[in-house]
C-alpha cells in the first residue's frame, strides 16, 4: 500500500489508471470527504470494499465520468435538469436505472436506483479519462466517523487499501442527497450547509429515502 499526494498521483496517472482497471481499492479525495473508491463495472472489485466497510446490504454511490452517463444509463424527469445542472458540485442525485449493466450488481444490489455524483474537484477529471463509474463511499468502517485526515483512519481499513491519494486534512462533511427517482423531488439536507452532528457515512441518508 502506497501514500500519494496529488502530484504524485497525476505524474503517474497511467499507473494508476491500469491499477484501477485491474481492480485496485483505493481512498480519494472529493470536494466533501474522503472516499473508498474501486471502479464500479467489476463485481469481485466491489465486494472487496464491502468486506472493508463491513456493509452487505446498502447501495453504493458512484462518481460518473461525465453527465452523459446520467442520459445515457438512467431514467430523467424533466425537474431534474435544474439538479443535473448544478453538477460539478457537493450532491449525490439518485435516479432510476435503465441499463443496469452500466454498473456491477454489488453495487446497488441490483435494486433499481443508483447515486450519482461529479464532484467539484480534480479526481472527477481521472474519472473522466478512466472512462468508467468509480464507486465513492465514506472512508470508513459502517457505522463509525468518517475519516478526515490520515492521522484519524481506521488502521483496519487502511490496510486493506492497495493506495491512499492524500490531499491534507478534510473538515468537510457528506454530499446533500437528492432523490431524482420518484413523482416528485425529494432533497435531504445533510450537505456541507447542513452538516450531520453525528458525522456518519451516508448509508443512513440513503436508507431512509428508500424506505419511504
Amino acid at each position: 500500500m502506497e501514500v500519494v499526494s496529488k502530484e504524485e498521483f497525476l505524474i503517474n496517472k497511467e499507473k494508476f489508471i491500469d491499477m484501477v482497471k485491474d481492480g485496485a481499492i483505493f481512498i480519494h479525495p472529493t470536494d466533501t470527504i474522503y472516499g473508498i473508491g474501486c471502479i464500479a463495472t467489476k463485481g469481485k472489485t466491489v465486494r472487496r470494499v464491502r468486506d472493508v466497510k463491513k456493509r452487505d446490504i446498502m447501495p453504493f454511490s458512484i462518481i460518473i465520468p461525465n453527465i452523459d452517463w446520467i442520459y445515457s444509463k438512467c431514467i430523467v424527469p424533466p425537474f431534474a435538469e435544474e439538479w443535473i445542472k448544478k453538477l460539478p458540485g457537493p450532491y449525490t442525485l439518485i435516479f432510476k436505472l435503465k441499463n443496469r449493466e452500466a454498473i456491477a450488481n454489488e453495487v446497488n444490489n441490483s435494486w433499481e436506483t443508483i447515486g450519482v455524483r461529479i464532484p467539484k474537484h480534480w479526481f472527477s477529471d481521472f474519472v473522466r479519462e478512466l472512462g468508467s463509474p468509480v464507486i465513492t463511499t465514506s472512508a470508513n468502517i459502517s457505522g463509525e466517523e468518517f475519516m478526515t485526515s490520515i492521522e484519524n483512519l481506521n488502521p483496519e481499513v487502511k490496510a486493506k487499501m492497495d493506495f491512499i491519494i492524500y490531499e491534507g486534512e478534510k473538515e468537510g462533511f457528506p454530499s446533500t442527497i437528492v432523490n431524482l427517482s420518484k413523482a416528485e423531488v425529494e432533497v435531504v439536507s445533510r450537505g456541507r450547509s447542513q452538516p450531520s452532528p453525528e458525522r456518519r457515512s451516508i448509508s443512513n441518508l440513503i436508507r431512509k429515502i428508500v424506505k419511504k
